[in-house]
């Protein structure tokens, strides 16, 4: 893998493939490069793809003041890596953070793709307990790495206990355990957005042409979150996937590459 240094002086670890326009892949919680290295295989048949780790996560470093404004200062130093503009892709909170890096980097973003944001903005869900980033950040510093994937399972992805034991049999497990704590970044990207309350109409300042997408299947939360962000963004669009659901970048990276195509690809050519 490639490397760069980011502003504060971390290392952002990133594999360069495909042709065209340049396109950043956003991991969402408890991911790193390796999980979006198919659809990363699908887009660069249409795109010039930087399929990046977060930082705190395999490959890239850390630093020990985190704040969202360090990632998206990530996210720049590999725009600027791209010459300058790229489009973004983020799938559920690593589509926040796209969101986040597109409000704050402006015209530095020319597209956004956004997959299943987890926005919690009616009952349809339990909402994330108020308190949920200092009890992570307790179990972080008591060393119970274990305990914080269980209560970002249970709390933040609404899986019942009576599965993790089962989820502990895969060999993911250990590979979310060593990236336990960024679990903490992800909350603190997402905020107060998964309260129930509904989405702040002046948070987010983005005129870009966006797509936001939803699996058929996944839970009804996903899919008001996104209708509800398509009313507040200037060009967005909501889109539906048949079939699918939120482990669609892994399980249907082809779907995924070929929706995204299909929107950059009927944009250009109404430009001309």
């Amino acid at each position: 893998m490639n490397s760069l240094i980011s502003k504060d002086g971390t290392k952002i670890a990133y594999k360069k493939q495909g042709t065209g326009p340049s396109l950043i892949l956003v991991a969402s919680a408890a991911a790193d490069h390796k999980d979006a290295e198919q659809l990363a295989e699908q887009l660069a048949n249409h795109f010039t793809v930087y399929n990046y780790d977060r930082r705190g996560r395999d490959q890239s470093t850390d630093s020990s003041n985190y704040a969202v404004e360090r990632e998206v200062e990530d996210i720049e130093a590999l725009i600027n890596e791209a010459g300058g503009n790229s489009f973004l892709f983020g799938s559920s909170s690593g589509a926040v953070l796209a969101l986040e890096a597109a409000n704050l980097l402006k015209d530095k973003v020319t597209k956004l793709f956004m997959y299943e944001p987890p926005f919690i903005i009616d009952e349809s869900r339990p909402r994330v307990p108020a308190n949920y980033v200092q009890q992570l950040n307790n179990l972080i510093s008591e060393g119970k790495r274990n305990e914080a994937v269980e209560y970002y399972m249970r709390e933040a992805l609404g899986i019942p206990a009576e599965y993790l034991e089962y989820m502990k049999a895969d060999p993911s497990w250990k590979s979310m355990e060593e990236m336990a704590h960024t679990l903490v970044y992800d909350g603190m990207i997402m905020g107060e957005t998964q309260s129930g309350k509904s989405l702040p109409v002046d948070r987010w300042e983005v005129t870009v042409p966006t797509c936001v997408m939803v699996g058929e299947n996944s839970e009804p939360y996903f899919h008001e979150a996104a209708k509800s962000l398509v009313g507040l963004l200037h060009q967005a669009k909501y889109q539906l996937l048949s079939g699918q659901d939120h482990s669609a970048v892994m399980m249907a990276p082809d779907v995924l590459a070929n929706e995204m195509a299909n929107f950059y690809l009927n944009l250009h050519q109404n430009l001309n």
